[in-house]
């Protein structure tokens, strides 16, 4: 799983009530990914950061907002038989947009 998904989980655990809404939400949109791969949006193949195909093969990319704030970041891999979603990174608004190129006031 992803470093920042375990730092969030460890705080909730502790009583920091961010942390615990954050793993709430990312245990939702799990659940959701589940029943259908496709709940995110589909990332433009060019905006596919280099460090993803590096770091974990990625072939395609998704996109699922866990609020206003928080994305969600997922692979899909498999066959006609097993669809696996592979979650990458959960990243606020702020560093979203600067991974992915976009512009951020």
């Amino acid at each position: 799983m992803i470093r920042n998904s375990r730092s969030s989980k460890k705080r909730a655990d502790t009583g920091d009530s961010e942390s615990a809404l954050l793993v709430k939400l990312i245990n939702k949109d799990i659940e959701r990914l589940k029943y259908s791969y496709k709940t995110g949006k589909n990332m433009p193949k060019e905006r596919i950061p280099k460090e993803y195909v590096v770091k974990y093969g990625v072939e395609n990319l998704w996109k699922l907002n866990l609020s206003s704030f928080w994305r969600m970041i997922y692979t899909v891999r498999g066959s006609k038989v097993e669809v696996i979603s592979i979650l990458l990174e959960v990243l606020d608004h702020k560093k979203y947009g600067r991974k992915f190129g976009y512009k951020t006031s």
